[in-house]
């Protein structure tokens, strides 16, 4: 796997691997349908999340309350893997993540002609650990 790293924090390689983490603990709430501990991943202030299909949703409360109606049962038939390609630190302590998302299915296979997804996560320190400040999720169309 290699990711394009561009920009300089103070503690590179420490602060790209919990980037990557961070990224791997979605992938984790997101196939195993959990809600609070993808919830957990927000930064506390605000964070906004525009879904693939373009709902913006503001506020800490109005994510949770969309996540729990929207993620229980959601991956009965297939999951996504999440991989970072390119982290961008815009300040040593606020980075630009993009992210590809492949749909698989529940053994973790590809599931040909099913549409990615291109997560951009813009990322924030919070008492020394990375959140998810916003994020928005583009499925990305092939024709």
């Amino acid at each position: 796997m290699s990711i394009e790293i561009v920009g300089d924090s103070i503690e590179q390689q420490a602060d790209i691997d919990a980037i990557i983490a961070l990224v791997a603990e979605v992938e984790y709430a997101q196939q195993n349908e959990l809600p609070e501990a993808f919830m957990e991943l927000f930064w506390a202030q605000e964070p906004v999340w525009t879904t693939a299909h373009g709902m913006r949703l503001s506020g800490w409360e109005t994510i949770s309350e969309f996540t729990h109606k929207a993620l229980p049962g959601a991956m009965k038939e297939s999951t996504a893997s999440y991989e970072v390609v390119r982290i961008q630190f815009i300040r040593p302590d606020v980075a630009a993540v993009n992210v590809r998302q492949r749909p698989i299915d529940l053994d973790g296979h590809p599931l040909p002609g099913a549409p990615e997804g291109r997560p951009l996560y813009v990322l924030a320190k919070q008492d020394g650990e990375w959140k998810i400040a916003a994020a928005q999720n583009t499925q990305v169309k092939t024709n």
